[in-house]
């Protein structure tokens, strides 16, 4: 019984930590971002070839969970820092 105790606390630290590192508002931008880059390449795409970021789906897709990821992760209220006596 003490061991399930631990290993629930265990599971939460975790999910505690990872979205300590990557707030949920980060990861939403990262796939609306990445969903809105998949799109732009479908609908506006580069059909020569010689765009680097729109002529390839993986390319146009990273960008825009990149892009996506920046723009949300400026919303995040980030802790204030404590100040010493």
């Amino acid at each position: 019984m003490n061991e399930e105790k631990q290993e629930q606390k265990e599971q939460k630290s975790i999910s505690q930590k990872t979205l300590t590192i990557f707030p949920l508002l980060s990861i939403l931008g990262l796939f609306l971002g990445a969903l809105g880059g998949y799109i732009y390449y479908i609908k506006v795409g580069c059909t020569t070839g010689s765009c680097a970021i729109t002529s390839n789906p993986w390319m146009s897709t990273l960008w825009g969970a990149l892009m996506g990821y920046l723009l949300f992760d400026m919303f995040n209220r980030k802790p204030k820092a404590k100040k010493e006596s």
